[in-house]
């Protein structure tokens, strides 16, 4: 395990992956901890640390909550195995841990390993050791409050200690080259300070450098006199006093070297290399990305761009537009180059780059400067006052970037990569632009750019479904585009109709043989995850639909949720998924149709647990769009646990989810009928059944068809008559009680075989429905006296509720009022919380028309007013327009 504040405050197990530490006051929480580790730490201390002077009314609370979570988190990461404790000292905390675990101190104890009397190399291997602990500005992704800015300046001042250190053991050794380009990187961070400043023009004149140590102190003083600061003070004054005014040149080295001023090396006539590819032909749309570029690379020095998004999402083709839109403001040359990041080709490394990138800039092979350090130094110089844009394509990671950046403040740099970069942009401050699908309107623009605006036009409807099935990636739309184009007959309809076909979708979206396509271009972005992601990767060809969050993914993998968040936030990171929120995710099909092609051949253990998960969702979501309901099911005797189960706000909640996941849910139906779990199959369609009642006209009934026949192979009665029971009530709702009949007439004694009376009892109400549709009435009264005797026998007070609605209903429609009106006060009496506020509406309304026909007007007044306020109350308007009516007909 090992604790970070040198960079990113983080914490790393033992094989490098990265706990998820959560919001940023919980990693605030922890860099205090660590700052003061073995010691302890005060609340007060915390919520300064947090919230400065204005902490809030419950702050102790949320820190309590932030030290629990932590804790827990480090104990689920092997903390005690490494020595490590979150430990409670009265309303203080202390966390204990070795101290070779903490990276600021094996940055201390390696500095003062340095000091130590020694020679100046053992001193500079010691010194770029501590240095390499640095991942960038310390204690980022901590709260910006003025204590952690405090102890994140003086560890940065420790850092730059430690670097003047570094460059005064090269100048010992005579290593004047990577001297300077220490002291380079140092005083572009800190060009206000003079000492380094000093440091840096003393090591260029130890390198030959005179003029540019005088360039450099020129610069300098402008700009301190554009930030309004004091002019140059005596330091650097006196670093500038002693630099070589006159005298012949320096002897030329034994050996072909660096010249002494980088732009000796340039001809009489200064190159202005050129090496941005050809314009994108067809290129169509990214309208607002293209201004977002202009607004990003003006108004600071030395711009840097990240242009991030998934494979195929055209980000190396907007970069290169806009470097065409823009090739006039950068007279001093473009530069661009394929770094391989993802690809399969080896990734370019830095020197080869420097190199060719040197080359361009007129430096002559055999005054190429030797290793890493001196052709970087090289480069910044060269590119110190030019102005230039620099593409770096295809990006594997922040170090790949990092030595390539450029050194003058009026250079552009580009970055494209499938990763997001964060540490580009917490290190360097780079701004980020991150590229999602093409819109509708400019995919059918691509496609017409492409084949012609005629030939789209004439076919806009397949046109529509291509986009469609495409997704907005710019790389499928060529793909099929170029399909079309090739293709004699047949034209968009017959491709748009071939791609619906999901099976044969990825395989038309590869071009065979040339390497261009969907599948190729997401191959290496998959294998360059680590392992865990890469597995959870292939089991997301299980899902079903789009949506996903940490307690599916848990699922999926078999794994503690908190690792799948931390599996997902990778994914998220190679632009796989797609963010929608703070715990969910999107899968594009073209993704899930990948994954499919690398899981495993018969994944029956994942299915399962996906399965099991969504029963457990599926519950869920029915107590909360029905709370105080009975289950209409029981879970398969050997269904897993879940382990994160989503948290629905109520009704409305659960009912937008069963609405949005209705496709993935018959997905998952389909996928357990095609495993044989049947047991599973009718369970995932009977508990949508809130979502049934309420829009019983959605075409309910194919599903719930497949569902019999799953609880048919099943073998369970119980099953058998509750889908009996709701799909012959759908058939009834639609207009077809003929066809209700035969299923409703079965259900009842189903149910009583499985001795579940409840069910019994909504079954014979479902078949009295039915019968009064067929003109039954007489039989239809029957089965509901039979269905109030069953709810009254075994049935929960909500069963009884419903047998005296539709029994008060009835006798309604046959002229029994005084009857109907008893049925009515009975359903009313039980009707109490949690039942739902729709049901006593009905029954008020009910009631209010009973006693109206009975003659009791003022009575169903009384009733009806309450049953439209109680209506209106709960958001039910169907209810509210009903006993509205009733009423008008009683009050003129």
């Amino acid at each position: 395990m090992e604790f970070r504040v040198l960079g990113e405050v983080a914490v790393a197990t033992r094989d490098g992956r990265q706990v998820p530490l959560g919001p940023a006051k919980r990693r605030s929480v922890l860099a205090v901890l660590l700052l003061h580790a073995d010691a302890p730490v005060c609340l007060d201390q915390l919520a300064e640390a947090l919230w400065d002077d204005s902490p809030p009314r419950h702050a102790r609370t949320v820190l309590q909550g932030h030290v629990s979570r932590l804790r827990a988190l480090l104990g689920a990461h092997g903390a005690p195995s490494a020595g490590v404790e979150l430990a409670t000292r009265g309303t203080s905390y202390v966390l204990r841990a070795p101290h070779e675990l903490l990276d600021a101190h094996r940055f201390d104890e390696l500095l003062r390993r340095a000091r130590q009397p020694r020679d100046p190399d053992g001193c500079a291997a010691l010194l770029r050791d501590a240095l390499a602990l640095w991942r960038g500005p310390a204690l980022t992704g901590t709260a910006p409050t003025p204590l952690l800015e405090a102890a994140a300046r003086a560890l940065e001042e420790r850092r730059l200690t430690a670097a003047l250190e570094l460059a005064s053991a090269h100048t010992r050794l005579g290593q004047h080259g990577p001297a300077v380009a220490v002291l380079q990187a140092e005083a572009a961070a800190h060009p206000l300070r003079e000492h380094v400043v000093a440091a840096l023009m003393r090591a260029l004149a130890r390198a030959d450098r005179p003029q540019d140590a005088r360039d450099l102190f020129v610069r300098t003083r402008e700009l301190r006199l554009r930030r309004r600061e004091p002019g140059p003070g005596a330091t650097l004054t006196d670093a500038y006093a002693a630099l070589p005014r006159t005298g012949a040149p320096t002897p030329a080295p034994a050996v072909p070297a660096p010249a002494s001023d980088p732009r000796a090396a340039r001809d009489a006539t200064v190159p202005v290399p050129d090496a941005l590819p050809r314009r994108t032909t067809g290129f169509a749309g990214r309208g607002a990305e293209s201004a977002a570029l202009d607004r990003l690379t003006a108004g600071l020095p030395g711009p840097l761009v990240t242009v991030t998004g998934g494979a195929g999402i055209g980000k190396t083709a907007l970069t290169v537009h806009w470097a065409h839109l823009r090739r006039g403001d950068f007279p001093d040359g473009r530069l661009f180059v394929d770094l391989h990041g993802y690809s399969s080709l080896a990734p370019r490394d830095a020197p080869s780059v420097l190199q060719g990138f040197l080359l361009a800039l007129g430096v002559p092979p055999e005054r190429m400067p030797d290793g890493a350090e001196a052709l970087v130094a090289h480069y910044r110089a060269l590119t110190a006052d030019r102005r230039l844009l620099v593409v770096l394509d295809n990006a594997r990671d922040a170090a790949q970037v990092r030595p390539l950046l450029p050194g003058g403040e009026r250079c552009v740099t580009l970055v494209t990569s499938r990763d997001r970069l964060a540490d580009l942009v917490a290190s360097d401050a780079a701004r980020p632009l991150a590229l999602g699908p093409l819109p509708h309107d400019q995919s059918l623009a691509l496609l017409g750019a492409v084949l012609g605006e005629e030939a789209v036009e004439a076919e806009a409807e397949p046109a529509a479904r291509l986009v469609r099935w495409c997704e907005g990636l710019p790389l499928a739309l060529r793909v099929v585009a170029a399909r079309a184009a090739t293709r004699p007959h047949g034209g968009l309809a017959r491709l748009a109709t071939e791609l619906g076909e999901e099976p044969r979708r990825l395989a038309l979206l590869d071009l065979a043989g040339t390497g261009t396509g969907v599948a190729a271009a997401l191959g290496p972005s998959v294998r360059h995850l680590p392992e865990p992601a890469r597995r959870l990767f292939s089991l997301l060809g299980l899902l079903t639909g789009p949506a996903l969050d940490a307690g599916t993914a848990a699922a999926l993998a078999g794994c503690p949720p908190h690792r799948a968040a931390a599996l997902l936030d990778r994914l998220a990171d190679a632009h796989l998924l797609r963010p929608t929120g703070p715990q969910g995710y999107a899968v594009p099909d073209l993704v899930r149709l990948f994954a499919r092609t690398l899981a495993p051949a018969d994944d029956r253990a994942g299915l399962v647990r996906l399965l099991d998960h969504w029963l457990h969702t599926l519950l869920a979501a029915t107590d909360a769009a029905e709370p105080g309901s009975e289950r209409c099911c029981a879970l398969p005797s050997a269904t897993h646990g879940s382990a994160s189960v989503r948290e629905f706000g109520g009704r409305a909640d659960a009912l937008a989810w069963y609405a949005a996941e209705r496709d993935a849910l018959r997905g998952a139906v389909a996928a357990a009928v095609g495993a044989r779990l049947h047991g599973h199959a009718w369970r995932l369609v009977l508990l949508q059944w809130p979502l049934v009642l309420r829009r019983p006209l959605d075409g309910w009934a194919p599903l719930l068809e497949q569902a019999l026949l799953a609880a048919e192979a099943d073998g369970d009665p119980g099953g058998q008559s509750r889908t009996l029971a709701l799909l012959g009530w759908v058939l009834v709702e639609e207009g077809r009680p003929e066809r209700a009949l035969p299923h409703l007439e079965r259900a009842p004694a189903l149910a009583a075989r499985a001795g579940d009376g409840a069910a019994e009892a909504v079954a014979r109400i479902n078949l009295a429905l039915a019968l009064s549709g067929q003109g039954h009435r007489a039989r239809a009264g029957e089965q509901l006296d039979r269905a109030l005797v069953q709810a009254r026998r075994s049935g929960p007070d909500e069963t009884v509720t419903l047998a005296h609605l539709h029994l008060a209903r009835h006798l309604l429609a046959v002229g029994s009022y005084a009857e109907a009106a008893e049925q009515a006060a009975h359903g009313l009496a039980l009707a109490v919380p949690p039942i739902q506020a729709p049901r006593r509406v009905v029954l008020r309304t009910l009631h209010g028309e009973a006693l109206a026909r009975m003659g009791r007007t003022r009575d169903a007044v009384r009733q009806l007013s309450g049953a439209a306020r109680e209506a209106a109350a709960h958001a039910y308007p169907e209810g509210e327009r009903a006993a509205r009516a009733s009423l008008a007909a009683l009050v003129p």
